[in-house]
């Protein structure tokens, strides 16, 4: 009894090892992939900016880059096709067993063609291609050690924690979208890496981007107890236009599938439908966080606020059904920004 008791700790401070390793090197590359995404949208937003003030060589060479990204991530795309998409999928099919795929092509393939595709203002969230980074080290490292039985599936959730959680310095969320979404159950392995390798990610992003949240929304005014009704109204309100998106989204996937074109080759549409959004709104252009920033401090009229949710609504169909690296928890987050947003002025 002694020595089993012995073995269970020496095991769980393994796993406690396992997380530090992962959770700091998962850190630094999704840190990595979160400043050259900021990078690249910034560039390409200055071409925009650049070409509303008449420099048609600035249009010239947005299309060449777009051109370039394009083919990248389509080259990318034909050699792995598990890179496509927020990748959480995959990461659940490589728990289960049901997809056998080499985790270091993996990693340098989806933060490359992320990168890429995120970057030059496609409407996809870093979420989801944090997470299946942060699988990705974990998976190998587990690999690198030759572990075997249930160990690399903790290896592997540990990392998709530390990804989330370097995405938005938000560990407790990295922790519990594994334990939800990615494993399914509850495990003392699984929940001690999860949480060391969330925390230790989480710190090496604080130390590159500094204490402020990523959504850092400021101090909140007090609702009123007596306007907690429209509160009802607002959540039916938000519930069906959540159903909606997700059957249009489904819907989406669907026409991709019909197109004449093969499936890595997707992403020329978004590619080419990016150019006119980005010269009349280089600024909602990306995953959206910098909009959700903008709405409580730019006024903004009832029209705007439709047009924009209008244009992030069907943009961020086309450029998720296509199937490129990127996730969608992001465009969903700036949707619910805008319809509050929306709602709230409507409700004054």
């Amino acid at each position: 009894m002694l020595n089993q008791k012995l073995q269970l700790n020496t095991s769980k401070l393994a796993i406690v090892g396992y997380g530090v390793l992962i959770g700091f090197l998962t850190g630094i590359v999704v840190s990595l992939f979160r400043l050259s995404i900021e990078k690249v949208l910034a560039y390409f937003q200055t071409l925009y900016l650049a070409v509303g003030r008449g420099e048609l060589f600035s249009l010239g060479l947005i299309i060449l880059l777009n051109a370039g990204c394009l083919i990248v991530v389509a080259w990318l795309l034909k050699q792995n096709p598990h890179i496509s998409g927020s990748g959480i999928p995959q990461v659940e099919g490589v728990l289960t067993g049901e997809i056998t795929d080499n985790w270091w092509a993996t990693l340098w393939r989806k933060f490359t063609a992320g990168i890429l595709a995120i970057g030059s203002g496609l409407m996809l969230g870093r979420e989801g291609p944090s997470i299946q980074l942060g699988a990705a080290i974990g998976q190998g490292v587990a690999k690198y050690r030759h572990l075997s039985h249930n160990k690399p599936k903790s290896l592997i959730a540990s990392g998709a924690a530390a990804g989330l959680s370097a995405a938005f310095n938000a560990p407790l969320a990295g922790v519990m979208f594994v334990l939800e979404e990615i494993y399914h159950s509850i495990s003392p392995f699984v929940w001690v890496g999860a949480v060391t390798g969330a925390t230790v990610s989480d710190f090496v992003s604080t130390v590159m981007f500094g204490q402020t949240p990523v959504l850092a929304v400021g101090n909140l005014t007090v609702f009123p107890v007596k306007l907690y009704g429209l509160l009802l109204v607002f959540g039916l309100m938000l519930g069906l236009f959540g159903y909606l998106y997700q059957r249009v989204l489904l819907a989406s996937l669907s026409l991709y599938d019909k197109l004449p074109l093969p499936k890595y080759f997707y992403g020329v549409i978004p590619f080419i439908l990016v150019l006119p959004v980005g010269l009349l709104w280089p600024h909602i252009l990306g995953g959206g966080n910098g909009l959700i920033l903008s709405l409580n401090n730019t006024p903004t009229s009832i029209k705007l606020l439709l047009g924009l949710l209008a244009v992030r609504f069907v943009f961020s169909m086309v450029s998720y059904g296509s199937g490129l690296p990127g996730g969608i928890f992001l465009p969903i987050l700036t949707l619910g920004a805008l319809s509050g947003t929306l709602i709230g002025n409507v409700f004054v």
